[in-house]
């Protein structure tokens, strides 16, 4: 069995993508009893070079996993280091009195750390939030014979399969066909016919001169409001200002006992001062 160490930074894919695929690639895929050895050394004495071995030996297989998730839109160097995580947890876990080669125990930790990381960042907020949503999220893709919408049976398949409603696999499939935008236009793109959003999405909020207007406009709607309030006689005026100025708005009843008139009396009242309010601030 070679014992050389690898170097640690072949945990991370880094950069040059094609490089770290070439060198786990050159890592020779352990024998039955050589895989043994390194666990029990591992499992009974706590051998930190034997877990070395051992988690080097299956990069490749964290890379072959990874690259079957490269339809989420997520950088596949991000893809590997988080199954790289999964197979180290798998590797410190892995009991070699179980029966089973490493990989088949480590699949499932090198998946599930994967998964997780999609969840987290993939281009959909809350895309998938119960057990239920995330199976289904991570099945759907799969369920799909090809880019067109499911068909009414095959969502009803998929539905019945998964244990959802079918709602929910014509919502997931939505939101699966849904693309982003960068905003920013990448680096060397010189197509005229395409814009960003960074070019015409302007955050005009910090705009001083719209700040202006915009407390201009507030303090001239407050002013014609006053002096249409002012042109009303003082039931109207007091009406208006119970039912749609004070904190505690009156109803229509409390103004009527006030008033010593019904109801829709005092409705008509401030239907008639509305009126009024709206001809002296529109003009």
């Amino acid at each position: 069995m070679n014992t050389s160490l690898q170097p640690i930074s072949m945990l991370s894919p880094g950069e040059n993508l094609a490089s770290y695929m070439q060198a786990v690639n050159t890592i020779a895929i352990l024998s039955p009893d050589e895989e043994r050895d390194l666990a029990e050394r591992l499992y009974y004495h706590n051998d930190l070079d034997a877990a070395r071995h051992l988690v080097f030996s299956h990069l490749r297989f964290v890379v072959h996993i990874a690259r079957s998730y490269n339809g989420y839109g997520l950088p596949l160097a991000d893809l590997i280091q988080e199954g790289n995580v999964g197979l180290m947890k798998a590797v410190k876990r892995f009991d070699p009195e179980r029966g089973v080669r490493l990989v088949s125990f480590a699949v499932h930790w090198i998946k599930a750390e994967i998964h997780e990381y999609i969840l987290r960042n993939w281009r959909i907020v809350k895309v998938a939030t119960t057990k239920a949503q995330r199976k289904l999220f991570f099945n759907l893709r799969s369920a799909k014979k090809s880019l067109a919408w499911l068909t009414n049976d095959e969502a009803k398949a998929v539905a019945e399969d998964l244990g959802v409603e079918v709602k929910q696999v014509r919502e997931m499939e939505k939101r699966l066909a849904a693309r982003d935008t960068a905003f920013d236009a990448p680096e060397g793109d010189d197509d005229d016919g395409w814009q960003a959003p960074a070019y015409y999405l302007e955050d005009r909020r910090a705009d001083p001169a719209l700040q202006v207007e915009e407390a201009n406009w507030e303090e001239t709607s407050i002013n014609r409001l006053s002096e249409a309030l002012a042109s009303l006689d003082d039931r109207s005026r007091d009406i208006l200002q119970q039912r749609w100025l004070d904190d505690n708005k009156a109803t229509l009843h409390d103004l009527a006992d006030k008033y010593g008139v019904s109801a829709e009396r005092i409705r008509q009242l401030e239907q008639n001062a509305m009126k009024k309010v709206r001809v002296v601030m529109e003009a």
